[in-house]
């Protein structure tokens, strides 16, 4: 199968359970934001989940890369994954033995001392995380991407149906008391919990997948070799510094606003902030359901002679479509707001900067498998150092002065930054022909035709709306021609080539 062919199928696959994961995700933030009208409330769950995306991060230190990485260089897949394993389990299981007896404190610590529950939840459901990481890694490097999506579809299955049912049916019952069969339900929200059943749902999600997951856990030839898991060590703990200052870089900005705003405004812009920076949603899906197989992808090619020209080819493939999501996500905004609750809708500005944020940040993916392919993974962590001293001067200069607008520019910047040091950088150590042009243009066209749907105005709605997605397809018509071109152009220059040889 042509190999970009095989990877837009795996990205379908992946993205199929991570578009319907998220899209349902998604559907819970209405949820969330119409039944706790107070953006305060969602503040508190947009700062726990900020807190266990690093969390999550050191938990697993690197361990997903360096098993992609000493797979594609072993003949025994299996000691290689039974190492990274076995040192996950371990450190797991001292991570939630420290989380759990030390939840008041950290609950104390965080400002919420009348809630260590949602502290022991999160510390219960990092630790459940951590261990089905490595065997979900293992199902992508075995490509059985079907597994890996009717895993992914449980566990978001169990974590919506729990919040269906305490968030949606027992409070709104809770809130509008009534006689009959219905009104049993009201006895399963405990209000002192309140947004904690976000916690007690995303644990119980959890659970359920490492359930599972017990024949990949449990794989018979699998065994710990203490000197390669010394050497997956030295490789992957550079990543985690990487991940950790990337982690700053992606979500340092919603810690941040609560401590650096006024004490009445911290969780208040937090929650507008978080339930906002959810619209730019679609781009995110995209860019996980892709990260999950272009790096297996882009390992299994290193050695190819045609390797360099096929990460360019996927380079510009991904452009274009986080242009054009980005682009549908601006000509749509408009009944795409309805997702948040009114209280919440003030922050909708922030979204094109989000999603081009998000687009730089996919590119800065891309980029960074030069150092992941020569082992050079030092360099990830220099570059997202950079990117996390960057994020903390922007954000310590623009929070107090501009709100969550201040963050959402940080993280455009930071990430733009990133993205132009690794090409650079890049270039000297592990030279790749991308089509430069075309990578500036596909975004920056799709930036002026968003500009240009805000002209439109005073229209019937599903003129306006027809107006507007026609603008999208302006965008693909052009697209589609300029990449003809190129491979008409592109050929000719191939063909002209062998004529002289």
């Amino acid at each position: 199968m042509n190999p970009l062919k095989k990877l837009a199928g795996q990205t379908a696959v992946y993205g199929l359970s991570t578009i319907v994961g998220r899209l349902l995700n998604y559907l819970l933030v209405p949820l969330y934001t119409y039944q706790f009208a107070d953006p305060r409330d969602y503040g508190v769950v947009t700062e726990f989940y900020a807190y266990l995306s690093f969390l999550n991060i050191v938990l697993l230190y690197g361990m997903e890369t360096a098993l992609f990485n000493f797979s594609a260089k072993r003949d025994d897949p299996e000691t290689v994954f039974g190492t990274a394993q076995g040192f996950i389990l371990l450190t797991s299981a001292v991570f939630l033995a420290a989380g759990l007896s030390s939840a008041q404190w950290l609950a104390n610590l965080l400002q919420h001392p009348e809630h260590a529950d949602y502290v022991r939840w999160t510390v219960w459901v990092l630790a459940l995380d951590a261990l089905a990481a490595i065997p979900f890694a293992r199902l992508r490097l075995q490509q059985r991407a079907g597994r890996f999506a009717v895993l992914k579809l449980a566990n978001i299955g169990v974590n919506i149906a729990v919040n269906l049912v305490f968030i949606g049916a027992a409070k709104w019952v809770y809130d509008h008391p009534a006689d009959g069969d219905w009104s049993r339900l009201a006895c399963l929200y405990d209000p002192a919990v309140g947004i904690g059943y976000v916690f007690l749902a995303n644990m119980a999600a959890s659970a359920l997948t490492l359930v599972l997951l017990a024949p990949q856990l449990f794989e018979r030839n699998a065994r710990i070799d203490l000197a390669l898991g010394r050497r997956m060590l030295g490789y992957g703990l550079p990543l985690l510094i990487a991940g950790l200052a990337g982690m700053v870089n992606e979500t340092l900005d919603r810690v941040l606003l609560k401590y650096l705003l006024p004490p009445d405004q911290g969780l208040l812009q937090l929650g507008i902030y978080g339930a906002c920076y959810k619209v730019a949603v679609l781009m995110s899906i995209f860019i996980q359901a892709y990260r999950y197989a272009a790096e297996p992808f882009f390992f299994a090619h290193y050695r190819q002679k045609e390797g360099r020209e096929l990460y360019a080819l996927t380079m510009n493939g991904f452009v274009i479509a986080c242009s054009a999501i980005f682009l549908a996500v601006m000509v749509n905004l408009g009944w795409v707001q309805y997702f948040v609750g009114t209280a919440y809708r003030e922050g909708l500005g922030v979204v094109p900067i989000l999603l081009m944020a998000n687009l730089c940040l996919g590119v800065f993916f891309n980029l960074s498998i030069w150092y992941k392919l020569t082992e050079q993974t030092r360099y990830g962590s220099y570059l997202t150092l950079w990117g996390a001293a960057l994020t903390l001067g922007l954000n310590g200069y623009w929070i107090p002065r501009f709100g969550y607008w201040g963050s959402a520019w940080a993280t455009l910047i930071c990430y733009a930054s990133m993205a132009v040091i690794s090409y650079r950088v890049g270039q000297r150590h592990f030279p790749v022909a991308y089509r430069l042009k075309r990578l500036l243009g596909y975004p920056l066209a799709a930036v002026a035709l968003a500009e240009l749907a805000t002209v439109i105005q005073d229209l019937p709605y599903w003129t306006d709306l027809a107006v507007r997605n026609s603008l999208l397809v302006a965008f693909l018509a052009g697209v589609w021609t300029v990449e003809k071109l190129a491979g008409r152009r592109g050929q000719a220059t191939a063909g002209k080539a062998r004529s002289n040889a």
